[in-house]
């Protein structure tokens, strides 16, 4: 996994108020959590902020102006409902060689079995725990040919060296269902139905 780099600057001022003139100025503000220390209150630029966030569980070196350096990777990210714009992040604060829980993508690929089946992700995202250098983008696992009932455990996907399950073994992240038959139109029913309707109606 990369890192990304970004500058940061630590906040003096809190609340609704400040949050409003951060983002103004083009800014994210975001708090520093863990190891034991007191949250750290952060402002960074929004544009290379978003940039990196585009990486799930990306690992960004904050170079926090008069603090030094902090590793961190996102924890929880707050957007604008409307326009999307990122409006707060929470960072988990970590070191190199330390072991975090993190969730990464489930993608798929090949062709079910033929029959109009469909795949349920039971999970879309899968709870690992892994190095904070070392996170996967996520697993991508094989469906060629898989018929109606066949589920898919966490234990049966392949993961990266160095990474192990966070989650029961046996927990179901993707299932094969069979399509559902298309529901009768409305009005349709047994022959004669109609008619009875009609004449209960003009009684």
């Amino acid at each position: 996994m990369s890192e990304v780099k970004i500058a940061a600057q630590l906040r003096t001022e809190f609340g609704k108020g400040a949050a409003r003139r951060i983002r103004r100025a083009h800014q994210v503000p975001g708090v520093i959590y863990g190891h034991g220390q007191e949250p750290k209150h952060v402002s960074m630029p929004g544009h290379e902020l978003l940039l990196a966030l585009r990486t799930p569980n990306v690992l960004i070196s904050l170079d926090i102006e008069g603090d030094g350096k902090e590793l961190v990777i996102p924890k929880a990210v707050s957007r604008d409902p409307l326009k999307g714009f990122l409006e707060h992040v929470d960072l988990l604060a970590v070191k190199r060689g330390e072991k975090v829980t993190v969730e990464i993508v489930v993608s798929t690929e090949g062709e079910l079995a033929p029959g109009g089946n469909l795949l349920e992700h039971v999970l879309n995202a899968l709870p690992v725990e892994a190095e904070a250098t070392h996170i996967p983008d996520g697993v991508t696992v094989s469906v060629e040919g898989l018929e109606a009932g066949t589920s898919i455990l966490a234990k049966d996907i392949p993961l990266p060296k160095g990474t192990t399950l966070a989650v029961d073994e046996d927990t179901v992240v993707l299932q094969v269902v069979a399509a559902q038959a298309e529901a009768p139109a409305e009005g349709e029913g047994e022959e004669g139905e109609g008619a009875e309707g009609a004449e209960a109606a003009a009684e």
